[in-house]
């Protein structure tokens, strides 16, 4: 049985691996704002659920035919803000430097959407998903260093625009929860969700 990574994401696919998983990975191309809106009234925990659900599925016609017994996993990741907003990638360099100078003292929820998905013969015979949030506590760069840390784009395409595991674990004063979270694959989360579907992770290894 081999786990499936429906997600681009380099720092995803390392903590899979540093955890003693070699993923297959293939990517969803899920539109996350159109998802997204047509939530009615969806709690915050709700978004980052349904988005991850939605990566997993987008891969399953391809995986069924390729790994026909396999475990897909689909994430999400935004930062609910001290102010109530939901942040996901900036995307632009504006909308980077924005978002830190209103986070940066405060602190945040970095909540983590999952979906595992146990396919057997092609067929889905499991699904299980939930989220988890981790509260992350924001420095304080200065001017000239947020400057530098914009400059090298990589604030732009993560939730929240920051990292713990690269460049902006520098302006990250404290992680209260479970750090792997925040990367933006939760291991404790997805331990209990294969669980959940009749896999011990163990047996991924």
């Amino acid at each position: 049985m081999r786990l499936v990574l429906a997600s681009a994401s380099p720092a995803r696919l390392n903590v899979l691996r540093s955890a003693g998983i070699e993923p297959v990975v293939r990517v969803s191309g899920v539109d996350e704002d159109a998802v997204a809106a047509a939530l009615v009234d969806p709690k915050p925990a709700e978004v980052v659920t349904a988005l991850a659900v939605a990566k997993a599925e987008a891969v399953l016609p391809l995986v069924a035919a390729e790994l026909p017994d396999a475990v897909v996993v689909g994430c999400d990741s935004m930062l609910l803000t001290a102010d109530g907003s939901l942040e996901g990638k900036p995307g632009t360099v504006e909308a980077a430097r924005d978002r830190w100078r209103r986070m940066a003292g405060t602190s945040g929820t970095l909540l983590t959407g999952h979906c595992v998905l146990r396919l057997r013969d092609g067929e889905v015979v499991g699904r299980a998903a939930d989220s988890e949030p981790t509260t992350v506590r924001f420095g304080r760069p200065t001017g000239a260093e947020l400057e530098a840390y914009l400059a090298t784009g990589e604030p732009l395409q993560v939730a929240g625009a920051f990292t713990i595991d690269g460049l902006g674990g520098w302006f990250v004063d404290g992680v209260d929860g479970n750090p792997s979270s925040v990367i933006g694959i939760s291991l404790p989360l997805t331990r209990r969700l294969l669980a959940d579907v009749g896999v011990g992770v163990s047996t991924l290894w």
